[in-house]
């Protein structure tokens, strides 16, 4: 069957505006990624979705090679930043080929710039901008990557809370979190979200302590944590996944995902 390339980065443009120790690592966990099956816990929203998410950042890639009953790809969409009083959009510049039949997950990342007034405007625009991407091709769930500050949390909350009501009650809505809130902070525990996935990888200072925590068996005591991992191919990690639990993955290089990569997860 011949397959008809999506690409990506072109719609998003024209819509708006005309990271495991290296392949080792891959490996250990080769055969719990791919024996995944959603949790029980997990929202119904997210039950259709194969156990392997591939994160697909900004950077040119070709993912038609993959299969659609085993692997997802979260795409970053776009990039938004919050200035002292406006929303400071850029859409994904590079392309993203999968097949039809994969299902993609449309991610916004929001960044921050000095001190934003972090207005109803500011929450309103964003609304806006995320939706625009269910406008895309085989978008079948939208997620926010949003490293917000104590001083912030009510503004995303909100900003969670409207896009929830504006959305399909059908579409799956997910976030990522830092580690750390998972283990420790309740923040987040009743975000109007399907999943939180925790971020095991690039956590500066709480690098050390959240990875001999797992390592040890300490679980995320959060339980919108408890349906997902989100992990990177060149970091290293020692702990039991839970084979019920999604895995998202993010290739810790500059070069694009290849079927090489996808082989060496698949291979014992």
């Amino acid at each position: 069957m011949k397959l008809t390339p999506i690409n990506v980065g072109y719609a998003l443009h024209t819509l708006q505006g005309v990271k495991l120790a290296q392949y080792a690592l891959c490996t250990l966990l080769a055969t719990s990624l791919l024996s995944c099956q959603p949790s029980t816990a997990t929202d119904a929203k997210l039950n259709s979705f194969p156990p392997v998410v591939l994160w697909a950042w900004e950077r040119p890639e070709d993912l038609r090679f993959l299969n659609p009953e085993k692997f997802a790809v979260a795409f970053l969409a776009q990039t938004l930043t919050l200035t002292e009083q406006d929303v400071r959009s850029s859409p994904r510049q590079q392309p993203l080929k999968v097949s039809p039949e994969t299902k993609l997950i449309a991610v916004t990342r929001i960044e921050t710039e000095n001190f934003p007034a972090l207005s109803t405007a500011q929450r309103d625009e964003i609304i806006h901008l995320v939706l625009n991407t269910l406008k895309l091709k085989n978008v079948s769930a939208l997620q926010i990557d949003f490293d917000a500050k104590v001083s912030q949390r009510g503004f995303y909350r909100e900003l969670l809370t409207e896009l929830r009501a504006k959305i399909p009650a059908t579409m799956p809505l997910s976030i990522t979190a830092l580690a750390s809130f998972c283990l420790s902070d309740p923040w987040i525990k009743d975000l109007p979200v399907d999943e939180a996935i925790p971020m095991i990888f690039r956590m500066g200072a709480d690098n050390h302590k959240v990875k001999t925590l797992l390592k040890n068996g300490t679980d995320f005591s959060i339980p919108l944590c408890q349906q997902s991992y989100g992990i990177a191919t060149d970091e290293p990690l020692t702990m039991n996944f839970d084979k019920t639990r999604r895995v998202y993955i993010f290739k810790g290089s500059t070069a694009g995902w290849t079927s090489g990569d996808v082989d060496r997860l698949l291979v014992q």
